[in-house]
């Protein structure tokens, strides 16, 4: 099947998926959405038992489109609901998915894109990868991502990225639990391979069965936490704060805040 915002390549049992975006630096978009998406329902069923997560060009993913950023502005609460919904759909959707998932972050992760490279079960970092959940610079809030990384890097060093909005690098995303190890440029995809080709090694069944049980661990709580989370991504959508942060974004230069 042909794709505008991403492409896959399978051999020997595993599925590399590249965001391919490298004008926009893989920025997320409603199509990669759904795109994406239904590119992980589709290798759930395929013969792969592996799959990488990687970016085209500089970037892994640099968060929301800023064409679609601007649009949001102007949506009504309805749809900014959808839009909220559909991207907590997709967070769940990397969770959740039955297979090991690599993510191989070539370069920058940021605010979205930082949230899909972390929720991958295994977070190979380039030395020129940069992590960041840099909503709360734009008036915005990182409420969907916020529900999984508390628990996966503790609630301390989660209001530090949160609340700051600090770019981190690579080591220091290791030394918190952030990404799983760090490796150089030229060794980000070889690795990846090693790292699927040793997952190839154990029972498909087992590795399953173990995703399945500790994703299990906090289900109710993580479906708890998304529905809050929905509303409260839609709801900042509304503000004032919100609009003068993407204004200022999209015009290069300092917000005024009001509130």
């Amino acid at each position: 099947m042909p794709y505008q915002t991403l492409t896959i390549a399978e051999k020997d049992r595993v599925a590399v998926v590249t965001f391919n975006r490298p004008e926009k630096r893989n920025a997320i978009s409603r199509a990669m959405i759904e795109e994406f998406s239904g590119a992980l329902q589709r290798l759930e069923q395929s013969h792969a038992r592996v799959v990488i997560l990687t970016g085209a060009g500089k970037s892994f993913c640099a968060g929301m489109d800023l064409d679609e950023l601007k649009a949001l502005t102007g949506n009504s609460r309805e749809q900014n609901l959808q839009d909220s919904e559909n991207m907590a759909l997709l967070f769940r959707t990397v969770y959740d998915f039955p297979k090991p998932l690599i993510a191989a972050v070539n370069g920058p992760a940021i605010a979205g894109g930082c949230g899909i490279a972390s929720l991958c079960d295994f977070t190979l970092a380039s030395t020129e990868s940069k992590f960041g959940y840099t909503e709360v610079r734009i008036g915005f809030l990182p409420a969907i991502v916020s529900t999984f990384l508390v628990r996966q890097i503790g609630e301390k060093r989660a209001r530090d990225l949160l609340l700051t909005g600090r770019i981190i690098g690579a080591e220091e995303a290791v030394h918190i639990g952030l990404a799983t190890e760090v490796v150089p440029p030229e060794r980000l995809m070889p690795r990846a391979h090693e790292l699927a080709a040793l997952l190839m090694e154990n029972s498909p069944t087992s590795l399953f069965a173990t995703k399945q049980l500790v994703n299990g661990f906090a289900f109710d709580q993580h479906t708890a936490n998304l529905k809050a989370a929905v509303e409260a991504n839609a709801a900042i959508r509304g503000t004032e704060d919100f609009r003068e942060g993407v204004a200022s974004f999209l015009e290069k230069r300092s917000p005024v805040w009001r509130s």
